[in-house]
């Protein structure tokens, strides 16, 4: 059987690649480096260790709570090698989410840091399923044996996996509900290094400062050299750009993908210090791109640089890229007009499709109606980088996969629309639709037009009342120093003037949109609702949800 382990991938890399630097980690104020080689023998450390004196298992579902470093990267790649299923979860999704996320996926073993093993005992319950603790740092005799301290297996077995077999559980960033765990196999991570590599062109000689701790999997899977960057993974908004630009200078970085609110602290601030980078390619996702942020960073990157805004999800990515010269000439003008967001053609080998939406779940592919081009629906995708479930989540599963033959699509939860040109443009996410009687309104269209104010930080459209009732609301961010009975004054107006926005007669300036956690961008428009409603009702929101 060919042998779709990830970890094989690195095995061989390693080979071809020897001494050159895989990690790079700069730790309190000195660079740490690992070459491939190191970074194999590390992996295969790790592995004997964790197959010894830790006990782990092929299929065991190891729950891994370590902090982005070169242990996070051995010993993901290590648990693959085992065969153990590697179960990740953003730690900064908030503890009522994050134990509720841990309780439904059921770890069998926790690693993690002091810290993090001390959280898992003082709450037992979601924990309940974990047989062993290992610490990564000293165990002290209450927090379970130390990773350094396990007796390897004499053995050094590789697990060979089928494309089917059961890699990593993700979690998704729960933006509209509660967090989903995904289930990733071997042969999606196969998928997602070819069209990285294919599309992109990383490998070899590129240099990754990954903002997700995931992507230096990829990169040093594909040859590349990776840097940790100082900062918080979880708090992307409140990266400190003087240690994320002193990385991306001292390695001359090639290639960096990050989310939204990353690029535009680090963007501001270049410009403001009259910094350049050496960044030759960045990717920047998990919320829509504002070309304005593209024409910023375009000013801090060689003139021959790409940036690429790529669209998908935790369950399917990437699905669809455009580059950001075509953004800035053709595309972002329109999304001022309330044409929604472009986000570029299907890549290579994945199918994207446009259905009238459903509520609920849809049984087979031969039930829908496709819609034809400008027509705004379901965004629908077939792929091998498509995920096939949810964990523990039948309902959800359901509700997101169609059936199709021998294999499946997955729902988007996003509409959208395709233009003359097979572009791709995203118009708001499904659930937040605004159902009016005269209507639906989408949230990225009308938003658009709001945006184009020159005091508008960002705008959020929601609905209040009974669906196909709503009233549309605009809630916008104000920059400092606009009054806000003026601003608010002229937005009624630039609503008047678009067919899309006319019927909008009720705005509300708002103290800070709450964002989720991953990429601090999406906004949480459910949240917004409630403070609505309870503007409109005249109890006021001194509490600023």
């Amino acid at each position: 059987m060919d042998n779709r382990n990830i970890a094989a991938v690195l095995q061989r890399v390693a080979a071809d690649m020897g001494r050159e630097t895989a990690l790079v980690h700069k730790i309190r104020g000195r660079y740490q480096r690992l070459t491939f080689v190191d970074l194999d023998r590390s992996r295969r450390d790790f592995a004997a260790r964790l197959r010894g004196g830790g006990g782990i298992r092929p299929g065991d579902r190891v729950m891994l709570m370590v902090r982005p470093s070169m242990e996070f990267i051995s010993l993901t790649f290590a648990l693959f090698s085992i065969g153990a299923v590697v179960i990740l979860i953003d730690p900064g999704m908030g503890y009522r989410n994050l134990l509720r996320c841990i309780k439904s996926v059921r770890p069998d073993i926790l690693i993690g840091i002091p810290r993090a093993v001390l959280f898992s005992r003082l709450f037992p319950g979601p924990f309940a399923s974990v047989r062993k603790r290992i610490c990564v740092g000293p165990g002290l005799g209450i927090l379970g044996k130390s990773l350094t301290a396990l007796k390897p297996a004499p053995d050094n077995r590789e697990f060979v996996a089928a494309t089917d077999e059961l890699a990593a559980i993700i979690f998704t960033t729960g933006s509209t509900g509660p967090p989903k765990g995904v289930q990733y196999t071997h042969g999606i991570f196969h998928a997602q290094l070819r069209l990285i590599q294919d599309y992109y062109g990383i490998g070899p000689g590129e240099v990754d400062q990954p903002a997700f701790p995931l992507f230096a999997l990829f990169s040093t899977a594909l040859g590349a050299r990776a840097v940790i960057p100082d900062m918080d993974p979880s708090r992307p908004a409140r990266v400190d750009p003087k240690k994320f630009i002193r990385t991306l200078l001292d390695e001359s970085v090639t290639y960096s993908f990050g989310s939204p609110a990353i690029w535009n602290v680090v963007s501001r601030y270049c410009l403001d210090k009259d910094i350049s980078l050496p960044v030759k390619k960045i990717l920047m996702a998990g919320a829509p791109v504002s070309g304005e942020l593209v024409e910023r960073v375009a000013k801090i990157i060689p003139p021959d640089g790409e940036i690429h805004t790529p669209y998908g999800a935790t369950e399917s990515l990437p699905i669809t890229s455009i580059e950001g010269r075509e953004i800035l000439r053709d595309c972002w003008p329109l999304t001022g007009k309330g044409k929604g967001v472009c986000v570029g053609r299907p890549l290579p080998g994945i199918t994207v499709r446009i259905i009238r939406p459903v509520a609920g779940p849809i049984g087979d592919w031969q039930q829908v109606q496709k819609l034809d081009c400008g027509e705004i629906g379901e965004i629908v995708v077939k792929g091998a980088v498509v995920t096939r479930a949810y964990d523990h989540n039948s309902a959800e599963t359901e509700m997101a996969k169609i059936p199709d033959g021998d294999s499946f699509r997955h729902r988007m939860g996003d509409m959208g629309y395709y233009d003359d040109l097979g572009r791709l443009w995203f118009c708001g996410r499904k659930a937040h639709v605004v159902h009016t009687a005269d209507g639906p309104m989408y949230s990225i269209c009308c938003e658009g037009i709001f945006n184009t104010h020159p005091h508008v930080l960002r705008s959020a459209l929601v609905g209040t009342g009974r669906s196909g009732r709503q009233v549309p609301v605009i809630l916008v961010e104000k920059k400092k120093g606009v009054g806000e009975e003026k601003l608010l004054t002229e937005l009624k107006r630039l609503a008047g003037q678009h067919p899309l926005t006319k019927r909008i007669s009720t705005f509300f300036v708002h103290p800070g949109f709450p964002v989720d956690i991953r990429h601090n961008a999406k906004i949480f428009r459910e949240k917004l609702v409630l403070w609505a409603e309870k503007r409109l009702s005249g109890k006021g929101c001194e509490d600023g949800l």
